[in-house]
């Protein structure tokens, strides 16, 4: 099930999932997000799935909110996806090397290619188990709900360098 780029056309039998904790409520955000997802949809199939917050959170330590945050994430998943963790000590990559990386991540054959967002306080520790590798969109901090929008563009951006279209200027 490798992902190959042949002349102009791009094939791939798997799927790319964002998956992130809680929603988005700024609707300029939220049409951005949906720009990119529409024009991901050119080259994979791209699913963003959010995980609603959960509820009583004031009665929860850090640790009970994570474990329960990975709880609905981990439900999620199936035995064949490849789990990509967003954290903040995760590997960071220009856009030339995230779409190298993506190309590896694909030609490995995985079903479901799934990148997690993780709530306020992180991912537990059954996630990081799980999980197949971590990302670093920055040293800096960020909404979690900008980090949706950064993370589409990025595939985007990557699909484009990997196809050699011009969004990418190097």
């Amino acid at each position: 099930m490798t992902c190959l780029l042949e002349f102009a056309q791009y094939i791939c039998n798997m799927t790319i999932q964002l998956i992130a904790i809680g929603k988005t409520d700024n609707k300029q955000l939220q049409q951005l997000i949906t720009v990119y997802e529409k024009r991901l949809k050119h080259y994979v199939r791209f699913e963003l799935e959010v995980i609603p917050d959960i509820k009583n959170v004031k009665n929860l330590s850090e640790n009970q909110q994570k474990e329960k945050e990975g709880e609905l994430l981990l439900k999620k998943l199936a035995v064949t996806d490849a789990l990509i963790l967003l954290d903040e000590y995760g590997m960071q990559y220009d856009s030339v090397a995230f779409s190298n990386y993506l190309q590896k991540k694909m030609n490995a054959g995985p079903k479901r290619l799934v990148f997690a967002i993780g709530g306020p306080y992180g991912f537990s520790e059954l996630v990081y188990q799980k999980a197949q590798g971590k990302i670093s969109l920055s040293k800096m901090t960020f909404s979690h709900q900008m980090v949706r929008l950064f993370m589409v563009e990025q595939l985007y951006r990557a699909f484009t360098i990997l196809k050699n279209e011009p969004y990418h200027h190097r």
